[in-house]
C-alpha cells in the first residue's frame, strides 16, 4: 500500500537530501517548530527507514486556502509549490465531494494536521529534489476491515479514498488495516502517470520506507525505484511561435518569467525584422501537448499578440540521468547524457543501446548555492561537481563490470567535460525544465 509518511522515507532513503528537507519545511508559517526523525527499522526482517514527526500539540481545522497561504508564504521553489498544492487541491475536491460541500469551505481534519502537512510538501520537496518526472505505481492494495476517523467509524478504503482511487487499479487484500491512506491515494491521482509493471527503467537507487504497524501477513513496507528510462527516446512535442513588435523590453521579459511558470521545455526569442522594417521578437515555446492551451492564453494576455503558430515535432533525444553527488563543499546534481556510438565497421550506421561517450553538466543552481555558502568561485565549483560526477560514473560501472569498466553495457570510452547546458534543452533554472526522464515506482 501507501501512505505519506512511508512515501516520504522511502524517497529519503533513496537519496532525497535530508538537510534540504528539513530547510524547506521549516520555511512553511507554523512548521518551523516541526522535527523529522528518520529511523532505521525491520519489517519481517526487512531493512526501511522510518519517519516521525513531532511537533507541539495543536487543534487547527484548516481549510485548503490556509495551506495554500501557507505555502505561498514558503521558501518553497515553484515546482514543489505547484506539486504540493495540486495534491491538497485533489485532496479538497474528494473531501468536498463525499461530505456533500465545497473545495472552499471544506474542513481539512486529519490532512490538515501538522503532520499530514508535512507528509505531503515533503514529498513535494523530495520529488523536485530528486528531478523525477514520470511516476509509475503497481495496483494498490487498499486493505479492508474498518477504521476510526473524525467522522466516526468507516470501512476501509475510506470514503475520501475510496473518491480518489476511481479509476485506478486496486490490488485485494485480506490484511485487516487502512494499507492506502487518502494521503497515499492523492498522490497516485494527482501524481502518479501510469500504473502497471516496472517499466523498461535502469535502477539508480531504491529506497524504502517503513509503516508504523506490524503485519503477520506481510511486511508493512512501500518499495520505490529511481532510475532512467530506457524506452525509445523520442516523444512528440508542439512549437507555439508568435511575433511581437509592441511590447516593451520590460513586459517581454515578463511575459517570459509567466511562461517559465509553466514548465514547458523551452523558451526562446529571436530578433526579427516585421513590416515596415519594425525590429521585433519572435517568441517560441516548446511544449507538451497539454501544455499548449495555457500557454497560448499566457502568450495572448502578456504579449499582445494576434495569433499563435503551431506546429507538431519529433523529437530524438539522448538518454540521460540525473546524478546527485557529495561533494566536500556539500551535495549536488549533474546532468549526465549518452552519446550514441556510430562505428566504422557497422558502415557509419549508429549502434542502438550503446554510448561510447558520456557528457557532464553540473546543475547551475546547485553550483551557485554551493558558491554561494563555500565563498568559492562558481567555475571552481563547476569543477569539484565535474570531478564527482565522473568518479561516481566510474566506480558504477567498475561495480557492474567486477571492477572491469570497459566490459560494462554502457560504460563509456570518452568523456566531454564541457558544462555547457546544451538545449533542447538541459535548462539548469529554479524551475529545472531537464527532460531527463526519472521515474519511481511501488
Amino acid at each position: 500500500g501507501i501512505a505519506g509518511d512511508m512515501l516520504l522515507a522511502a524517497l529519503v532513503d533513496a537519496g532525497a537530501d535530508v538537510d534540504y528537507l528539513r530547510r524547506q519545511l521549516a520555511s512553511l508559517p507554523g512548521l518551523q517548530q516541526v522535527e523529522l526523525r528518520f529511523s532505521e527499522t525491520t519489517r519481517h526482517c526487512f531493512r526501511a527507514l522510518r519517519l516521525d514527526v513531532h511537533h507541539p500539540p495543536e487543534h487547527a481545522h484548516r481549510h485548503l486556502s490556509d495551506i495554500e497561504s501557507m505555502l505561498v508564504a514558503s521558501g518553497l521553489t515553484a515546482r514543489e509549490q505547484e506539486l504540493a498544492r495540486r495534491i491538497f487541491r485533489r485532496l479538497g475536491a474528494a473531501e468536498a465531494k463525499v461530505h456533500g460541500t465545497t473545495l472552499e469551505a471544506v474542513h481539512f481534519h486529519e490532512v490538515g494536521a501538522i503532520d499530514s502537512i508535512v507528509d505531503i510538501v515533503g514529498i513535494a520537496i523530495a520529488i523536485n529534489q530528486l528531478q523525477i518526472r514520470r511516476m509509475i505505481a503497481s495496483p494498490t492494495p487498499t486493505g479492508s476491515g474498518t477504521i476510526e476517523i473524525a467522522h466516526g467509524q468507516v470501512s476501509v478504503p475510506a470514503p475520501a479514498t475510496a473518491e480518489l482511487l476511481r479509476g485506478i487499479p486496486l490490488r485485494s487484500t485480506a490484511i485487516a488495516a487502512e494499507l492506502t491512506t487518502p494521503t497515499g491515494a492523492a498522490v497516485l491521482a494527482t501524481l502518479v502517470d501510469g500504473f502497471g509493471p516496472l517499466p523498461d527503467m535502469q535502477i539508480t537507487r531504491i529506497g524504502y520506507g517503513a509503516g508504523h504497524k506490524e503485519f503477520r501477513e506481510q511486511a508493512n513496507v512501500l518499495r520505490v525505484l529511481l532510475g532512467t528510462s530506457l524506452a525509445d527516446e523520442h516523444d512528440e512535442v508542439v512549437l507555439l511561435e508568435t511575433n511581437v513588435d509592441n511590447s516593451t523590453g520590460e513586459q517581454l521579459g515578463f511575459a517570459l518569467e509567466q511562461l517559465w511558470k509553466l514548465h514547458p521545455l523551452d523558451v526562446f526569442t529571436t530578433p526579427i525584422s516585421m513590416k515596415k522594417n519594425r525590429p521585433g521578437q519572435m517568441i517560441s515555446v516548446l511544449c507538451q501537448a497539454d501544455q499548449r492551451t495555457a500557454i497560448e492564453d499566457v502568450l495572448f494576455h502578456h504579449t499582445g499578440s494576434l495569433g499563435i503558430r503551431r506546429t507538431q515535432l519529433t523529437r530524438r533525444k539522448l538518454r540521460r540521468e540525473s546524478l546527485r553527488v557529495d561533494t566536500p563543499l556539500g551535495g549536488a546534481h549533474a546532468k549526465v547524457a549518452w552519446l550514441p556510438v556510430t562505428s566504422a565497421a557497422a558502415g557509419g550506421e549508429v549502434r542502438s543501446g550503446e554510448a561510447a561517450a558520456y557528457r557532464i553538466a553540473p546543475e547551475y543552481e546547485d553550483c551557485r548555492r554551493l558558491a554561494d555558502s563555500s565563498g568559492q568561485a562558481l567555475d571552481a565549483v563547476y569543477r569539484v561537481v565535474q570531478a564527482a560526477a565522473e568518479a561516481e560514473l566510474q566506480q558504477r560501472y567498475a561495480d557492474q563490470a567486477g571492477g572491469s569498466p570497459s566490459s560494462a553495457g554502457a560504460a563509456p570510452a570518452a568523456h566531454d567535460h564541457s558544462h555547457d547546458h546544451s538545449h533542447d534543452h538541459s535548462h539548469d533554472h529554479s524551475h529545472d525544465h531537464s527532460h531527463d526522464r526519472h521515474q519511481h515506482h511501488h
